[in-house]
């Protein structure tokens, strides 16, 4: 059964069980429940796992460590759905704290599996709402990058921020614009491209 098939008083006690579960592994500087959550098939457990994770990080700063250890250490871990689900979390945190987390993307946006990267564009399609200084650097760092698909990821999570502003966005557009490699080119690092 789905998050979303619960009641509604059924979801609040599966939310607050996950948060409850999710700071005391934190305090404990442990991972039990939140591998769990994190790798859990529905997409929305996976959410609260990461929401939850970023309000904790911000409401309890003597936590914010422990947290950015225990995401250290997932972001390593074998299942995509965790990485995804932590690089989520460094979203929410990068609103607020975007200088505690963009070395950690700064290793996702290598990550062997797509929804990792996504999670990245995503992460900074939020980050750039609120916060967008940090992300609109990190996209000029990469933007000449060799690899098209690293090149493609930065530009697609600035693109929110560039439609409420432009200015921002526009001049770092500019750079990209005369792009001459289709999506889905494939870069082999011995600087060759194949389709």
């Amino acid at each position: 059964m789905g998050y979303y098939d619960l009641s509604k008083e059924e979801r609040v006690h599966v939310y607050k069980t996950m948060e409850g579960n999710i700071t005391d592994d934190v305090k404990q500087n442990k991972v039990d429940y939140l591998l769990q959550y994190a790798a859990d098939q529905d997409t929305y457990i996976r959410k609260n796992a990461y929401l939850i994770i970023g309000r904790l990080y911000h409401s309890n700063p003597p936590l914010q460590e422990a947290v950015l250890q225990i995401a250290e250490k997932l972001l390593a871990h074998d299942e995509e759905k965790i990485r995804q689900t932590i690089v989520n979390a460094l979203g929410e945190i990068g609103k607020k704290d975007a200088s505690s987390v963009m070395a950690f993307f700064e290793k996702a946006l290598f990550d062997e599996h797509h929804s990792v990267r996504n999670a990245v564009i995503g992460s900074f399609k939020k980050m750039g709402k609120v916060n967008p200084k940090p992300v609109l650097s990190i996209s000029k760092k990469y933007l000449h990058h060799p690899d098209p698909e690293i090149r493609r990821e930065v530009i697609h999570g600035i693109e929110l921020r560039g439609r409420t502003h432009p200015e921002e966005v526009l001049p770092i557009l500019k750079e990209a614009q005369f792009e001459t490699v289709k999506k889905g080119a494939k870069y082999d690092h011995s600087c060759t491209w194949s389709n």
